[in-house]
């Protein structure tokens, strides 16, 4: 067996491999450390001994296929969540074979373990009505509420991921007479989308400064400390009130009751409708 230990091989998994090799956003390495922390706690527990004394011969494909169930039974994950885990350990372990070749077939049985089918999620979308009601509805009285109110107005304009309105600064808006916003997503990509008048406008007032002007590394959302909205909960402050909206046209009611939306519900509605519009 190689005399590398499980310590160094997932240092270099995710600093060599991940960062280095294949340039990968710093969300993405993450997404790739919390699920090997998880399995490796895991292992830890089942094998009863501490995480930091886990020899590489107790990754197997057992404790993978056991490591997934309990996905699904202890933690009540949903089968896209047990994939995307799966999909985690298919990675690192075609890079532990790679490394330690008495592995090998053991990456070779984990890559064999195959996906769970899932029906896809019911598509839903708001109308121009329920876009134009939601929007009547906003109060937009104090500075967050505002900053709402924009955040809201650029996810219909652009059709944005929430995690590039979080990433979204100053630098990336041009608000003149042809306004438009540079979008950095996934893959490390840029793309230019067009801004309406209305969105440009209310963007412009979100950024001024009557003092200074905006640094273009300022995030353009920010939080009532100045700080740039996480994009895991950008609308914790979000009013209820625009959150509330009539859904029964498509079946998540009953006649005349309204259905109230999470925040995360209502961006991904706000994304189909800007594509549908």
């Amino acid at each position: 067996m190689s005399k590398l230990t499980l310590g160094q091989v997932v240092y270099t998994f995710l600093v060599d491999h991940l960062q280095v090799a294949k340039g990968l956003r710093s969300s993405s390495i993450a997404s790739y450390r919390d699920g090997l922390r998880l399995f490796l706690r895991f292992v830890a527990t089942d094998l009863g001994v501490r995480i930091t004394a886990l020899p590489l011969t107790a990754l197997t494909t057992e404790r993978v296929l056991r490591f997934l169930r309990s996905l699904e039974e202890a933690r009540h994950n949903h089968i896209r969540t047990r994939n995307q885990r799966l999909a985690m350990l298919r990675t690192f372990f075609g890079y532990l074979g790679g490394r330690v070749p008495e592995l090998l077939p053991v990456a070779e049985q984990v890559a064999r373990i195959p996906v769970k089918r899932v029906a896809p999620p019911d598509t839903h979308y708001l109308d121009r009505k329920e876009i134009e009601s939601l929007f009547a509805g906003l109060p937009s009285d104090t500075p967050t509420a505002a900053r709402d109110r924009t955040l809201l107005l650029f996810l219909y304009n652009t059709g944005a991921r929430i995690q590039e309105a979080a990433d979204l600064r100053v630098g990336h808006l041009a608000l003149d007479c042809q306004p438009w916003v540079r979008l950095h997503g996934k893959g490390d990509k840029w793309r230019t989308c067009p801004l309406w008048k209305e969105t440009a406008e209310h963007l412009l007032r979100l950024v001024e400064h009557p003092q200074r002007v905006a640094p273009p590394d300022e995030p353009v959302f920010r939080s009532a400390r100045g700080m740039a909205l996480t994009p895991l909960r950008p609308l914790q402050d979000c009013p209820a009130p625009c959150l509330t909206l009539r859904c029964c046209s498509r079946g998540e009611g009953t006649a005349g009751d309204p259905t109230r939306l999470s925040a995360h519900a209502a961006v991904h509605l706000l994304e189909r409708a800007s594509r549908s519009t």
